[in-house]
């Protein structure tokens, strides 16, 4: 089987050996603080006994499975601990090809581009259904695009790349659709605590055996590199995700799971909230930029992207690099994300230069 190296790391590469000044605004990395007790328990964990050091419970450790648990009002039992959402998106897509309902799995468009490739390493096909200029899913242009085929639905709230943040009516009728195709729901909401609409609405919130839930500490917490995430399954899938999750990765890092669960303790809301408040300032400036530069734009409900179209600069990956080498400024090409967005760029407001970076652009293409 071949695998398409995602184009994350190909345009990464490219601006990393640009001979001029770039600024990043490719990858989804946070630039701000990571709370305060989840370096103090990193600090600490140093200085444990070795047995610390070893193989934690293969399905998470048991008072961080807790905690969750407590948070997002299920069972502990049901909550697997994963290296990042990453992984915990493969089990779940995994765990509802191997029901053997059908092998198709209905995606947005757009969508984010490791979606498509792990149904594609899963052996299972692609089914993608558009959503409208602001990123709405409209559910019944899902149940539409569903049939006996269906293995899963899987979507991500709020979204990337378009910032989309999908309601509880939304939610629900997507759960509806899953169930009426004996279908799984897989919500990827790893941007939660980034939702600026006050809209958000959790999967969780529609109790059903046919949702599974993805989610991480990644953004939340700004910790890319710590890699701990998390799945949430209906109790009678959970058993061979473990399974799954025990074969291909044995446990996820040791210390990072008491970091987080340190950070997820003792800080307060106040940290999440500053962190929001910083993005609506970034959208707000990149945006006046943007509209400076004579752009279309989408301005994000959640998330921290705003995906870009200025006339004549189709979202090429040549475009990208040009812009690169001649603007100073790395963002993804449209046609990553799909069919729909390929005339748009996606700018990532994870960066202190973000002011500097609208005032490029909007020089660019004035």
């Amino acid at each position: 089987m071949d695998y398409e190296t995602p184009l994350f790391f190909h345009v990464m590469e490219y601006a990393n050996r640009a001979a001029g000044d770039v600024i990043d605004m490719v990858s989804g990395n946070p630039d701000w603080e990571p709370p305060e007790a989840l370096r103090e328990g990193l600090r600490d964990y140093a200085d444990l006994e070795p047995d610390r050091f070893q193989y934690a419970p293969s399905e998470g450790l048991l008072e961080l499975r807790e905690e969750i648990a407590a948070r997002r009002g299920v069972d502990a039992d049901q909550i697997v601990v994963t290296n990042g959402a990453g992984e915990a998106n493969y089990l779940a897509m995994a765990r509802a090809l191997e029901r053997d309902r059908g092998d198709e799995i209905v995606l947005t468009d757009p969508v984010y581009p490791y979606y498509p490739g792990k149904t594609t390493m899963l052996d299972g096909t692609q089914r993608f259904v558009a959503t409208d200029d602001e990123g709405r899913l409209d559910p019944a242009d899902v149940r539409e695009a569903a049939s006996e085929e269906t293995a899963a639905i899987v979507v991500a709230t709020p979204n990337n790349p378009t910032g989309a943040v999908y309601p509880e009516s939304t939610m629900a009728a997507l759960v509806d659709v899953a169930e009426e195709y004996d279908a799984i729901l897989i919500s990827d909401e790893v941007y939660d605590h980034y939702d600026l609409s006050g809209e958000f609405a959790s999967a969780l919130g529609v109790d059903s055996s046919h949702r599974i839930v993805t989610n991480a500490f990644s953004k939340s917490m700004a910790i890319t590199g710590v890699r701990v995430g998390y799945a949430v399954f209906p109790p009678e899938l959970v058993e061979n995700a473990k399974s799954r999750h025990m074969l291909v990765n044995v446990a996820t890092t040791r210390p990072g799971q008491y970091a987080v669960l340190r950070a997820l303790r003792e800080t307060p809301p106040e940290y999440y909230e500053a962190n929001r408040e910083l993005l609506r300032e970034r959208v707000a400036t990149f945006t006046d930029a943007l509209d400076a530069a004579g752009a279309e734009y989408t301005t994000p409900r959640g998330s921290f992207y705003v995906m870009a179209r200025f006339d004549g600069y189709p979202g090429t990956l040549e475009n990208v690099e040009r812009l690169i080498d001649e603007a100073g400024v790395a963002g993804m090409p449209g046609e990553a994300f799909g069919d729909s967005r390929s005339d748009w760029l996606r700018f990532a407001l994870v960066t202190p230069r973000v002011e500097e970076a609208a005032e490029r652009l909007a020089a660019y293409f004035d």
